[in-house]
C-alpha cells in the first residue's frame, strides 16, 4: 500500500458509513459497509494471509479509496445496497438466493404505494430493491427512511389518519392530505434514493426548493428545505461536526449500548421530587447533541395526588408533557430518561404507550448501582464506570435531578414564606408578592439593612423596621 493511501486509511472516520474501493482510473472495484470505516478498511491493509483469494485478488489493485458517512450503520446499509445496483463493482458477489435475504418492496403498481421488507420476488409490478444480507439493520433503516420519505404503511388504506400522520412518518393519503402527483414524487425520490442516486437527489430537491421558494410557494419549500436537511443529516451527520470529540464518542457509544436506531441527538429526563409527600414537583431537562438546552427546561406542580407515589407523578408528568408536545408539534426527542428505577421506568413507559408513543426508547438509570433500567429486558446494562456513555448519562440525569430539587426548595420556601409574612400586620397579598420577588426568601430579607428593605415598591420605613424586628425575633 502506497504512503498516501495509507494516510488516507487511517484518517477515516471511526463511524459508520459505506467505503468504495478504487482502481488507478478511479473505477469503483468493491463497496461495503461498516460500523467504523477506519476499522474495516483498515482491515484490508493487514496481512495477506488472513484475506480471502477473492478479497486478496482486489487488493492488488486497489488504489484509492472514498466514503460516505451515515449516523448509523442500518443507514449505510441502504447506501451499499444501492450503489452495488448502481457501479455493479467487479468484487461484490450478488446474493443470488433471494429466499435467504430480505428485499424492498416498494409497491408502485398501487394508487398509493407502500414500502414494505419482503423475503420472496414476486412478478406483481412492484419494484424490489437488495437482497439485503442483515434483516435487523434493515428493519431499523426502514424506520429512518420513512422520516425522510413519508410513505403510508398500512393495508388496507384507513379511514382516518393514525398516529403515523402526527409523528411525520406518513402524508396521510387516507384523508386527503396529499395528492397523486405530490404522492407519486415521494416514490421517485425514494427511487433514486434506493438506487444510490444520493448526490442526484439532493441536486434536484434543492432545485425545487428554490424553484418553490421565487414561486412563493413556502410550504412546498418549506417541506423540501426540511427532505434536503434529513437527507444531509444521513449522509454526513450533524453532531460529527457540530459538538467535541469526546461528545460524539459519548453519543456512538450510547447508541451502540442501548442499540437504538439512530444517535440520540434530543435526550429528554425527567425526575420527581417531594419531601413525604409534600409540594411534589416534576423536571424535564432537555440536552441536544449532548448539549443541555436550557430554554427548553420545564417544570411541574403535581396535581390531585396525595401522599407518596412517585410513580403516579412520573406518570402525570410524562404525560402532561408529551400531550403538549402532540398538540404543539414540537419535536419529539430521541431517548426518554427516566431518574429511577424499574418501576419509574415502566411507569414512564405505559404512560407513552398510552399516547400512541410506544415507538420512543425510553430507559431508566439507578442511583445506587448506576445500572440502566431498559424495558422488556429482565437484567440492565451495565456500562464500565469509566464509560463515555455513562458519564453522558449521569450528567443528563443529575441535571435532571437539580432541577427537580431546586424547583421544590424554592416552592417550600415560597410557602415558608407566605407563612412568616402573614403573620406582619400591614403586609397583604400585593406587599408579600413584591418581597418575594425581591428578596426571594425570609433569609434574603435577614441579609439586608431597613433602608433596604424600605426600598421595595409600598413598604414604607417604619414598616420595614417592623418586618426586620419581626423576622430577627424568630
Amino acid at each position: 500500500m502506497d504512503v498516501e493511501l495509507s494516510k488516507k486509511v487511517k484518517q477515516l472516520p471511526d463511524q459508520p458509513g459505506v467505503y468504495l474501493m478504487k482502481d488507478a482510473d478511479g473505477a469503483v472495484l468493491y463497496v461495503g459497509k461498516a460500523a467504523s470505516l477506519r476499522k474495516r478498511a483498515g482491515s484490508y491493509f493487514r496481512s495477506r494471509q488472513h484475506l480471502s483469494p477473492r478479497i486478496a485478488a482486489l487488493m492488488t489493485h486497489v488504489r484509492d479509496i472514498d466514503y460516505i458517512a451515515t449516523r448509523t450503520e442500518a443507514e449505510a446499509l441502504i447506501y451499499e445496497a444501492g450503489l452495488i445496483r448502481e457501479r455493479q463493482p467487479r468484487y461484490n458477489v450478488a446474493y443470488r438466493d433471494d429466499k435467504r435475504y430480505p428485499m424492498l418492496k416498494l409497491t408502485v403498481n398501487e394508487p398509493w404505494p407502500r414500502l414494505s421488507v419482503v423475503r420472496r420476488r414476486k412478478d406483481d409490478g412492484a419494484l424490489y430493491f437488495g437482497p439485503y444480507a442483515d434483516a435487523t439493520l434493515l428493519r431499523r433503516a426502514m424506520k429512518l427512511v420513512r422520516r425522510v420519505f413519508p410513505l403510508r404503511a398500512c393495508n388496507p388504506l384507513p379511514e382516518k389518519a393514525c398516529l403515523d400522520f402526527h409523528l411525520g412518518l406518513c402524508a396521510a393519503p387516507c384523508i386527503g392530505n396529499i395528492d397523486q402527483a405530490s404522492y407519486r414524487q415521494i416514490i421517485h425520490d425514494l427511487t433514486l434514493f434506493l438506487n444510490g442516486k444520493r448526490d442526484e437527489l439532493l441536486a434536484d430537491l434543492t432545485r425545487r426548493m428554490e424553484a418553490a421558494s421565487v414561486g412563493e410557494r413556502f410550504e412546498e419549500a418549506g417541506r423540501l428545505r426540511d427532505m434536503v436537511q434529513a437527507m444531509g443529516a444521513m449522509s454526513s451527520p450533524p453532531e460529527i461536526v457540530s459538538v467535541s470529540a469526546q461528545t460524539a464518542e459519548q453519543l456512538r457509544q450510547l447508541t451502540e449500548a442501548l442499540q437504538l436506531d439512530g444517535i440520540p441527538r434530543r435526550i429528554e429526563a425527567f425526575d420527581i421530587s417531594n419531601l413525604h409527600g409534600k409540594q411534589p414537583t416534576g423536571s424535564m431537562v432537555c440536552f441536544v447533541d449532548g448539549l443541555p438546552a436550557r430554554a427548553e427546561y420545564r417544570t411541574f406542580r403535581i396535581r390531585d395526588i396525595e401522599g407518596i407515589d412517585d410513580y403516579r407523578m412520573m406518570r402525570q408528568v410524562v404525560r402532561r408533557r408529551y400531550e403538549r408536545v402532540l398538540a404543539e408539534r414540537q419535536p419529539l426527542p430521541d431517548l426518554v430518561l427516566i431518574d429511577g428505577g424499574r418501576g419509574h421506568v415502566e411507569s414512564a413507559r405505559q404512560e407513552l404507550q398510552a399516547m400512541g408513543l410506544e415507538r420512543l426508547p425510553v430507559i431508566g438509570l439507578a442511583k445506587r448501582l448506576e445500572q440502566i433500567i431498559v424495558p422488556d429486558r429482565e437484567q440492565p446494562i451495565e456500562l464500565p464506570r469509566d464509560a463515555k456513555a455513562l458519564h453522558l448519562l449521569q450528567r443528563i440525569r443529575d441535571e435532571a435531578h437539580r432541577r427537580a430539587i431546586g424547583h421544590h426548595r424554592r416552592l417550600r420556601g415560597k410557602a415558608a414564606l407566605d407563612s412568616v409574612l402573614n403573620k406582619i400586620p400591614g403586609i397583604g397579598p400585593v406587599r408579600r408578592k413584591r418581597l418575594i420577588t425581591r428578596f426571594g426568601s425570609v433569609d434574603g430579607i435577614l441579609q439586608v439593612s431597613v433602608e433596604e428593605i424600605a426600598t421595595c415598591p409600598g413598604i414604607s420605613r417604619d414598616l420595614a423596621v417592623r418586618i426586620a424586628e419581626y423576622l430577627r425575633g424568630l
